[in-house]
Order: C-alpha cells, then sequence, then structure tokens
C-alpha cells in the first residue's frame, strides 16, 4: 500500500478553544514537501501540533492505511518527527549528546549499540555542517546553530513524516540554502515533509504543495504556480502585491501597498 498521508475531518484545538473543525488534507505522496502558508494566527503550528500528537485531536490522520490519531504515542515517535518554531536555551547538551539523546530514547534504535548511534548522529551534523558545533553546549549557540541543531535532532531518526514549525526563521541566506536543500534531499529518499513557512518566494521555490491557510481554514491548496496569486494575497494578507517569474522561471512576489 502507497504511504499516502491524508488528514480528514481533524478537528483540534486547546481546552478551551477549538481550532479545527471538519478539516481536510487529501492525497499527500512520500517525496513531497508541503508548506503550510497564511497570516499570524491562521492554525498553522497548531495543525503540526495535532499531527505530532502534541495536542488532542479527533478524526483521521492516516498514512499507508493506518490512523495515526489512535495509535500510542510510542508508535507515532516511530514514524512521526517534529521540530518546535522555538528551541530550548537552557539545554546543557552539547549538539552531539542531543542527537545520542534522540537516538537512545527512541524505540528505532533500542537495539543499536553506542557505536552505531554515535556514527549516526555524527552522519547527521555532517550532512547539516555542523561538526565543527558538535561538543557546543546547546545553550551557547546562536538561534541560527540552535535552529540548525534542532533539525538534526528531528531528522536524526528517520521519520517518515517530518513536521518543520518555521525552519528557516532565524538563519542567514546561506544557511537558509543549506536547510532547504536538505529538507529537499530527506523528501527525496521517500518521506513526507510539511513545514510552516512564512516567506512565500521560500515556499514557491522549494515545496512541491502550498497549503494557504485562513483563520483556521483552507483558503486554497496546490503548486505554488495555482495558489500564489495577487487575489490570494490580498484576501488573506490584506496587502497589495504583484506575482512574477523571475528569469529561471520562479515565483517572486513583490508587495506595493
Amino acid at each position: 500500500m502507497s504511504d499516502i498521508l491524508n488528514i480528514r475531518n481533524l478537528s483540534a484545538g486547546y481546552p478551551r478553544k477549538k481550532i479545527f473543525e471538519h478539516f481536510n488534507v487529501a492525497d499527500i505522496e512520500t517525496g513531497n514537501i508541503v508548506a503550510l502558508v497564511g497570516p499570524n494566527a491562521a492554525g498553522k503550528s497548531t495543525l503540526l501540533k495535532s499531527i505530532a500528537s502534541l495536542i488532542h485531536a479527533d478524526g483521521e490522520i492516516n498514512l499507508a492505511g493506518r490512523n495515526l490519531v489512535h495509535i500510542s504515542q510510542e508508535e507515532r515517535s516511530k514514524i512521526v518527527g517534529y521540530m518546535p518554531q522555538h528551541q530550548k536555551t537552557d539545554v546543557e547538551l552539547t549538539v552531539l549528546e542531543a542527537l545520542i539523546t534522540a537516538l537512545k530514547v527512541s524505540p528505532l534504535d533500542h537495539n543499536g549499540n553506542s557505536a552505531q548511534i554515535r556514527a549516526k548522529a555524527f552522519d547527521v551534523l555532517e550532512q547539516m555542517d555542523l561538526i565543527d558545533s558538535a561538543l557546543d553546549p546547546l545553550s551557547s549557540l546562536s538561534g541560527g546553530q540552535r535552529q540548525m541543531a534542532g533539525l538534526a535532532q528531528a531528522i536524526v531518526r528517520n521519520p517518515k513524516v517530518l513536521l518543520l514549525d518555521e525552519p528557516t526563521s532565524a538563519l542567514d541566506l546561506n544557511h537558509q540554502i543549506t536547510v532547504m536543500n536538505m529538507i529537499k534531499f530527506y523528501a527525496g529518499k521517500g518521506n513526507i515533509v510539511i513545514m510552516v513557512l512564512h516567506d512565500l518566494n521560500l515556499a514557491s521555490r522549494w515545496a512541491d504543495i502550498l497549503v494557504v491557510l485562513n483563520n483556521a481554514k483552507i483558503y486554497s491548496s496546490g503548486k505554488a504556480s495555482e495558489v500564489v496569486t495577487p487575489k490570494m494575497i490580498r484576501d488573506v494578507y490584506q496587502v497589495k502585491a504583484r506575482v512574477e517569474k523571475c528569469s529561471r522561471g520562479f515565483l517572486q512576489v513583490m508587495v506595493d501597498a
């Protein structure tokens, strides 16, 4: 059975405030990057947390015929990886120790010996150009470095569904490219990546599917060329903008007023 992710009739939120009611996203295939875009308080982060089982959700989050809503947290940790928007600043573990800890507490790696776990951690650090920071405490890192380390922790267990909340928000242009290339490579290995992005140009360049959220509802979804339009930007963001293609064929959003 194909590993297609379908979200059907999802209701999720907080004890005193329901955010989503009967929310649906269909047919997210392996290899795809999905960008959740929209204004602040549109429900993007809440949707990620509901898929990650960090908040209560009812309905269906189906992957390859299994409803992730009804499986245990331990089972879900084998399938879903999550990187929060804000990384903790008071952690005294080194970057390497944080990755090793993530692997040791994972049901996926109970049978791995220390040498194998350490080698796996170093492999991810090398892929993300974090070797030089491996022995630095997380608390000593800059915001961008913590974000890179957080992404490394999220992918080190090779989850089938990777959830990223604003993975590039604290990064300079060079590291944005590094992270987006890493995400593209990770999805290309047969995984699904769902991420929150505020930069429409970045989302249009790298995501296979854009889901535009507004007031916890889907305004539109599809390829960037289908959904990133002046009308959408006016309706959702309340700004006037042009959407044009650059010389290499990538969409560019230019805000006028």
